[in-house]
């Protein structure tokens, strides 16, 4: 029976007529800010070299307000580098990481890959602390002296750490933290952070392929002072003579950017400019996270995967079937769910990540809009029932 007349013969809630006007809810890419349009983009630079004069100056510019916009601080380098936040990742741990001990903490599929690198590929002795989905490890005790990697925000699993008071002041250590999902969105303390990551294509709906690298002067000055004991390939260093690349800070990237994506970026950063930055971007997410939390509650067949409110994501929202006995029902149901509600125009691409226990996965940042949670909910109703 196929999911349409599955539908037909299994709906008892009436079909909703009021859709979503922007039904994207990916958790990467994620959606366009409102307003995009690609006759919105200044195109002037597409056909120029990354390296000559307007190339070059699309660059800074896109570092410069991003900087600004996060709100980093001042003597904090920023650089965008290949591969999208698991290149920035990479980058950081095979060039920092070697010289003292090493703590990881994973929440997550993408935390866990981490660990991976780190423990296998690298095969550092770290001392490693992992929960499931939907929790957080524990945070008492870590060592300020070693260096410690870390998600901000669990895209996969739906939590984050709840501020970063349990990360030391006086460290000697490192923090590395993967905040691509936190970042305009969340209250991120980049004070607490000495090397950050995060990409274009999630809270402000960039592009995909392109990462950026935040790197404090206490980290500056461990990959000038105490390099990592291996040999990197081109696409990882960061340092030439023993000094930082300064240029990869200044809008000389490693490789060849798409100049399409900077100016898609661009736009990104004039939008959130416009709404008025950075506290009205965690607004909009705080508010859609809401929305979508006030459905939740009166729904009986599927709740939170992170049940602590103090450790939930209000940006990658990730719900659990509420009987969770039957995994590969679920996973049928979850899929069927998800093509139906495709199918309708309703949401796209809302099924659980493929690691994750069964549900659904609905992203809330800042360039979704609260009207569409609010019109989303009775789609969610009426679909369960509909593919029963």
């Amino acid at each position: 029976m196929s999911v349409t007349q599955t539908a037909g013969a299994a709906a008892r809630l009436a079909r909703p007529t009021n859709r979503p006007a922007r039904p994207y809810f990916s958790s990467g890419p994620c959606a366009k800010p409102p307003g995009w349009a690609p006759q919105s983009l200044d195109l002037s630079a597409l056909g120029r070299s990354h390296r000559g004069t307007i190339g070059k100056a699309k660059l800074a510019e896109a570092i410069e307000r991003t900087h600004a916009l996060l709100r980093l601080p001042t003597d904090y380098k920023l650089g965008i580098v290949p591969a999208s936040d698991t290149g920035a990742m990479e980058m950081a741990i095979w060039s920092l990481l070697g010289t003292r001990p090493v703590t990881m903490l994973a929440w997550e599929s993408f935390g866990a890959g981490w660990v991976t690198d780190v423990a296998r590929q690298l095969e550092l002795d770290a001392e490693i602390r992992t929960a499931g989905y939907g929790e957080i490890c524990d945070l008492e005790g870590v060592d300020p002296a070693t260096d410690v990697v870390f998600t901000w925000n669990g895209t996969t699993s739906g939590v984050r750490v709840p501020d970063a008071e349990w990360i030391a002041a006086d460290r000697t250590g490192l923090t590395i933290c993967d905040a691509t999902s936190a970042a305009f969105a969340q209250d991120v303390d980049w004070e607490k952070i000495d090397v950050g990551t995060f990409s274009w294509q999630k809270a402000l709906g960039g592009e995909a392929a392109h990462g950026m690298l935040v790197l404090s002067p206490r980290a500056v000055e461990r990959l000038e002072r105490e390099p990592a004991p291996r040999p990197l390939p081109k696409i990882f260093r960061l340092t030439k003579s023993g000094k930082l690349i300064d240029g990869i800070f200044n809008g000389e990237t490693i490789n060849t950017p798409s100049m399409l994506c900077v100016a898609d970026w661009l736009f990104a950063l004039d939008w959130a400019e416009r709404l008025g930055g950075l506290n009205v971007l965690i607004a909009r997410a705080d508010a859609n996270a809401a929305a979508l939390d006030r459905w939740v509650q009166g729904a009986d067949w599927i709740g939170h995967l992170a049940r602590d409110p103090a450790i939930r994501s209000n940006t990658s929202i990730c719900l659990q079937f509420a009987d969770p006995s039957d995994e590969a029902s679920n996973r049928a149901r979850q899929k069927a769910l998800a093509k139906l509600l495709e199918a309708e125009g309703a949401a796209y691409d809302v099924a659980a990540y493929r690691d994750a226990p069964p549900g659904l996965r609905i992203w809330c940042g800042a360039t979704v809009d609260t009207a569409d949670i609010q019109a989303l909910a009775p789609w969610l109703d009426w679909a369960w029932e509909a593919t029963a």
